[in-house]
């Protein structure tokens, strides 16, 4: 059994490893140092919830608290802010956004939930956000990205009204690419490759389908059949440089099989 520890000894210990006589590596790093770990431990938490493992998820949720409260206590030896400012920040931030809860506002649906907190939020910036796409971080990854500033564009009537129009651009950027591709042009290639990406992740938002995540699940099953190949070979005796693609293929697609096997 865990022993009982609290937010607070985690903000003491923290404290602690950044004193004079605590942890070297800990009282060396900064705000900017630190920015991989965020980043690191955030898709580890993701990887935890593919898994649907609820003890790796707690341990990972673990780590990724560690950096907030890491950033805090940097904050506090500065006198900028400390870990109360932050959660007093977030809870009035949390009051202030949900009027419907926390107010006499009338929400019927998330759609309108999230309509006015839009609004909300843009009341709150005033001049800070002039265009209808600000408010996406620029660190993004591209087809996150992408998504947000499709969605942001949706929300004022910058969209298609049928799939079948998303479907119809999609198929304009692959031609459009095949051209670029079939005359040799590298930076044409890239402009299109880029639009062919752009308007495939607007599909997906289009049908409620968050492409960053299915192209994450795509290389998580490619790299998982792949494995399947490499071991299979290597029982058979046989190194892959030897192996024929026929032969690969083969084990490829009895990786697929059981794949579908254990969905259904």
């Amino acid at each position: 059994m865990n022993p009982p520890y609290s937010f607070e000894h985690l903000i003491t210990i923290m404290r602690k490893l950044r004193a004079p006589g605590g942890c070297p590596w800990d009282a060396e790093q900064t705000h900017e140092s630190l920015t991989r770990y965020l980043i690191e431990e955030t898709y580890e938490v993701m990887e935890a919830i593919d898994e649907k493992s609820p003890q790796h998820l707690k341990e990972e949720l673990g780590d990724l608290l560690l950096q907030p409260v890491f950033h805090a206590a940097i904050a506090e030896e500065s006198g900028d802010f400390n870990i109360d400012d932050v959660i007093g920040t977030l809870c009035e931030k949390l009051i202030r956004r949900h009027p419907h809860v926390f107010g006499d506002l009338d929400i019927k649906d998330s759609d309108a939930q999230i309509e006015n907190w839009e609004k909300i939020k843009k009341l709150e910036k005033g001049d800070e956000r002039p265009s209808a796409l600000s408010g996406v971080p620029a660190h993004l990854p591209a087809l996150m990205k992408a998504h947000k500033i499709s969605e942001k564009a949706s929300r004022v009537g910058f969209d298609w009204e049928h799939a079948d129009q998303v479907f119809a651009k999609v198929m304009e950027e692959l031609h459009e690419f095949e051209e670029a591709w079939a005359g040799g042009n590298p930076t044409r290639m890239e402009d299109e490759m880029g639009d062919l990406l752009f308007a495939i992740a607007n599909l997906g938002r289009f049908l409620n389908l968050n492409p960053e995540e299915a192209l994450r699940k795509t290389i998580t099953r490619f790299q998982k059949r792949f494995s399947y190949v490499e071991s299979e070979l290597l029982s058979q005796g046989i190194p892959m440089q030897k192996a024929t693609l026929e032969e690969m293929d083969v084990l490829w697609e009895k990786a697929k099989s059981a794949e579908n096997d254990r969905k259904h």
